[in-house]
């Protein structure tokens, strides 16, 4: 597949943009939120789905003369898997969230606390629930607990637990209640033109794009973003989080062959890159004038490198062994030309194919380039009476191999 920059625009790579900040007001500084409980809260039971933004907000009277006061102290915070965001009377603190496949985690990070009431406001935030195995609607998910505040003297280690607060929990955030990503929303104002700030956490981006020319599936492109949501004219086309990186090790070295039992282990690829990156956005999504791309930014990230693209098939490969039918298609182009193809004992991966120890006596490219150059799809017989005979051990099962251009 070959991805294309936007012909439609003058500068395809270079989309301009407004932004705003999530108001997060009412929950960082006053603790505001939708009910209350003396009690920490399953995120799924509290949110109902409602939405992955869960607020949990309760307050701290402290003296100086409190046993737990000190120079040292942290706020400490167990978690059930995915992410959760910190603040302390008003100030971002920090953020932790789980390593994929481990849901359980401690959030600890060193706090200055005043004398008097302080506000502890934590945002937990979920990425999908799981929804198969033994006993999944059980697994936790949100701020689980215990939640303490913990000070140092000397080392004596001083614990305040804050589990049976009183909890006030506001589910969503105010952007996504009021619709800021929707072209009807009357919310969606005051959005701020130049000074584009990046690496800004919890903020919204605004561009408008033309629609990319001809009929190519559209992708748009998030590299350089941290973890948020995209709109397109307000159709959502799903999370993001391209700044989530695979393993740097593990990925498979040689050709990859999916035959025989799963194991998630095999055919790995990608090994320090982002589960995603580009996003299909449905042709029927875009209008033929002006369209609106809407981002809600949660990390913090840089827009200035988002862009849409077009997608096309640049080659076809096909691997089949004799006495099958190969197939190739360019899907609604013409097969400009045939890159490689050999019958016999050919070996490579796409890109990098390359003749075996053995092969027939007749051109395998000739022969496919008279059936199938210049058409949109063609199908060939695998057998020597097509190809010729090959110089391989009679043991050996005959393999025919084709990369095409489109």
């Amino acid at each position: 597949m070959i991805k294309k920059k936007n012909q439609a625009e003058d500068e395809p790579s270079s989309l301009k943009w407004s932004w705003r900040p999530e108001n997060i007001h009412n929950t960082v500084r006053l603790g505001k939120g939708h009910f209350q409980t003396h009690q920490l809260l399953d995120q799924k039971d509290a949110a109902n789905d409602a939405s992955d933004y869960l607020w949990y907000m309760t307050s701290v009277h402290l003296k100086k003369n409190d046993p737990i006061w000190s120079d040292n102290m942290t706020l400490r915070v167990n978690g059930s898997g995915y992410i959760l965001h910190a603040y302390v009377n008003g100030e971002y603190l920090g953020s932790e969230w789980a390593k994929y496949g481990i849901f359980n985690y401690v959030f600890e990070k060193s706090v200055k606390l005043k004398p008097g009431r302080n506000l502890i406001s934590l945002l937990s935030v979920t990425v999908g629930l799981p929804n198969y195995g033994a006993m999944y609607d059980l697994i936790e998910a949100g701020v689980v607990g215990p939640v303490e505040l913990v000070g140092y003297k000397g080392d004596e280690r001083i614990a305040k637990s804050l589990s049976a607060n009183k909890w006030s929990y506001k589910i969503d955030l105010n952007g996504l209640d009021n619709q800021l990503y929707s072209l009807d929303s009357s919310h969606a104002s005051k959005w701020q033109e130049g000074d584009l700030p990046t690496n800004r956490m919890m903020t919204w981006y605004k561009a408008t794009f033309k629609a990319p020319l001809g009929k190519d599936p559209v992708v748009l492109d998030l590299d350089g973003m941290g973890k948020g949501f995209a709109w397109v004219n307000g159709h959502n086309i799903g999370r993001y989080w391209p700044s989530y990186l695979a393993e740097e090790d593990g990925c498979s070295t040689e050709a990859c062959d999916y035959r025989g039992p799963y194991d998630n282990n095999k055919c790995v690829f990608n090994c320090g890159k982002p589960t995603q990156r580009w996003y299909h956005v449905p042709r029927s999504f875009i209008e033929n004038d002006v369209n609106t791309l809407i981002l809600f930014e949660e990390f913090g990230g840089n827009p200035a490198r988002v862009n849409f693209q077009t997608v096309s098939v640049g080659s076809v490969s096909g691997s089949v062994i004799e006495g099958d039918t190969i197939g190739l298609s360019c899907h609604g182009k013409p097969i400009s030309a045939i890159e490689f193809a050999s019958f016999g004992d050919p070996q490579g991966t796409p890109g990098s194919f390359s003749k075996g120890s053995c092969e027939a006596s007749k051109n395998a490219v000739s022969i496919i380039e008279k059936a199938c150059v210049g058409k949109e799809n063609c199908k060939i017989e695998v057998s020597k009476n097509v190809f010729g005979s090959t110089n391989c051990e009679s043991s050996h099962v005959n393999t025919l191999i084709v990369e095409a251009l489109c």
